[in-house]
């Protein structure tokens, strides 16, 4: 014959009191708020008053670095002419600015317009073009310049 089978007996948990729980996370709540308080005043305090034993950010033995100052390169206005030395000694002017700008512009695939009498197509274009001239972040005379580089055949005349 088998020995019987010990059964368990599954214990239910102590049922908690709601009210006890609520009043202990309000409690602990209202700690970190004053901790929280506490800290903030102690770091302002701190930030208003002078260190005194403030640790020097240099070592005395160590000489000072002297700061460079960088020199600000000139801005090249729209239409220079900046010569350039090419291998044979000539000075060649060049167009620089513009020469980029061009450039970048057509990095950029703007759409061209040949001047149709659709006025939603040209509304279309005016668009595409303004996006793209408003991400290259040019001046109002660069725009112009930029936006007349995608005329073409019959919008020139415009």
């Amino acid at each position: 014959m088998m020995p019987p089978r010990c059964r368990t007996v599954p214990v239910n948990p102590p049922e908690l009191d709601l009210a006890t729980v609520v009043a202990n996370l309000q409690r602990q709540l209202l700690e970190q708020q004053q901790e929280t308080t506490r800290l903030r005043e102690q770091l302002a305090r701190m930030n208003q008053r002078p260190q005194v034993n403030e640790v020097p950010l240099r070592d005395a033995r160590v000489p000072p670095i002297p700061e460079v100052q960088p020199e600000v390169p000139p801005e090249v206005p729209l239409n220079a002419e900046v010569p350039i030395t090419p291998a044979g000694g000539q000075m060649v002017p060049l167009l620089v600015r513009e020469d980029l700008l061009y450039e970048r512009f057509r990095w950029m695939k703007a759409p061209e317009f040949e001047g149709p009498t659709d006025p939603i197509a040209a509304d279309n274009w005016l668009i595409d073009i303004q996006v793209i001239l408003d991400f290259m972040r040019l001046t109002e005379q660069e725009k112009v310049l930029c936006a007349s580089f995608a005329l073409k055949k019959d919008a020139r005349h415009w």
